[in-house]
């Protein structure tokens, strides 16, 4: 085993540290309160590479590894998670269900714009009926012609109002169930495809997140990714890379926090000394400390993994699992431990307690975690 991080990766690290705190951190709560996400970033983003960290450079990305984007994800979310749940997003559900399950000339197409960062892409699964039971989807999508023309509503998506391209899940044969889902790219502009207002969310209030509308939405048919009836089956496989995302979005909420509780705990004085020098106060720091590192190692893993070609599914259910709870704890912890000023707005860990609870619930709630974890222990432990 080796933990050491290549010096390419600890120079994309700091590289992008950098950015975050000089580009970011002065604008986090203007970000906040305008509840908007800030476009000016978008060409900054891509001129570092950002925005196609793992695409191959033939298609306009980095050329990068799961272990680079973690790295990239966290140190963004360490500052404001608004902007590393953006990046995210874009990179690993959107960008990458065409590059993993579109053909050449998708990838050539749409796949180039997205890691060039000519625009956010975006993914759209999740419907106001259907967020953990994804397979009971009502969204439609009927071949006529050489058309396929879709109708129904998406919800809780991320970067609409700022993707020239969404990826899509609809029902194309009612009866066959979840397999017979597809997955489909409609691009901006086409007619019946509207987005609706920005939510007003309790966190990451600078990330876009929007309702989608299909009315008689006519797209063509070469926009299919894959075979019909696969979507279901290829949007599996991308949530398990977006929580490799959220895990690492999650770590650097949790490590923004701390980092920040740290600071105030040594400059903060009661009764006559630092609150640092406080058991009470220790023992809160070492725990908050202790836990993000294992957090850190199961995130690690997974990407390790997914580098390495093997199967991450499951430790990237377990790192998402784990290190999203772990934002919550951390993040509360870090209020409690700055008292009545956690609970402003003039200090930063208010709004990593909010931003916190989103690892929670995207990408699969804790709940879904569990059974996923649960059931692929009793399916390897029945295989013996």
């Amino acid at each position: 085993m080796n933990f050491e991080l290549t010096e390419e990766q600890l120079s994309i690290r700091d590289m992008v540290r950098e950015f975050a705190r000089e580009e970011i951190a002065p604008h986090i709560m203007e970000y906040d309160e305008a509840k908007k996400f800030p476009e000016h970033l978008i060409p900054k983003l891509a001129e570092l590479g950002l925005l196609g960290v793992i695409f191959p450079e033939e298609y306009g990305g980095a050329g990068m590894g799961y272990m680079e984007y973690v790295l990239i994800v966290e140190e963004l979310s360490a500052v404001d998670p608004s902007i590393g749940l953006t990046v995210a997003a874009h990179n690993s559900l959107g960008t990458n269900h065409i590059y993993t399950f579109g053909n050449e000339a998708q990838r050539k197409k749409f796949v180039t714009h997205l890691a060039q960062g000519k625009s956010l892409a975006a993914w759209a699964l999740t419907e106001p009926c259907c967020g953990s039971d994804a397979a009971s989807l009502k969204t439609t999508a009927v071949k006529k012609g050489n058309q396929w023309v879709l109708n129904g509503q998406k919800t809780f998506i991320t970067n609409p109002n700022y993707a020239d391209y969404v990826v899509v899940m609809a029902r194309t044969n009612p009866e066959k169930g979840k397999k017979g889902i597809s997955a489909f790219v409609v691009e901006k502009g086409t007619p019946g495809y509207t987005i609706g207002n920005p939510m007003n969310k309790l966190g990451t209030r600078a990330s876009d997140t929007a309702e989608l509308f299909f009315e008689d939405c006519a797209i063509p048919e070469e926009n299919l990714l894959g075979n019909e009836g696969e979507g279901y089956k290829q949007a599996l496989k991308i949530l398990s890379g977006g929580r490799i995302s959220i895990a690492a979005m999650s770590l650097g909420i949790a490590r923004g926090a701390y980092e920040h509780t740290l600071k105030y705990a040594l400059e903060r004085e009661a009764f006559g000394q630092p609150i640092a020098h406080f058991q009470a106060v220790q023992f809160r720091l070492a725990d908050m400390a202790t836990e993000i590192e294992a957090a850190r190692l199961l995130t690690y893993q997974a990407a390790w993994l997914a580098d390495a070609g093997k199967d991450y599914s499951l430790a990237a259910s377990m790192a998402k699992l784990y290190a999203s709870e772990l934002a919550v704890r951390v993040s509360d912890m870090a209020v409690q431990t700055f008292g009545g000023y956690g609970f402003i707005k003039e200090y930063p860990v208010e709004k990593f307690y909010r931003d916190s609870k989103i690892g929670t619930i995207g990408e699969g709630t804790s709940d879904i975690q569990r059974l996923v974890i649960a059931r692929e222990l009793i399916k390897r432990a029945s295989a013996l």
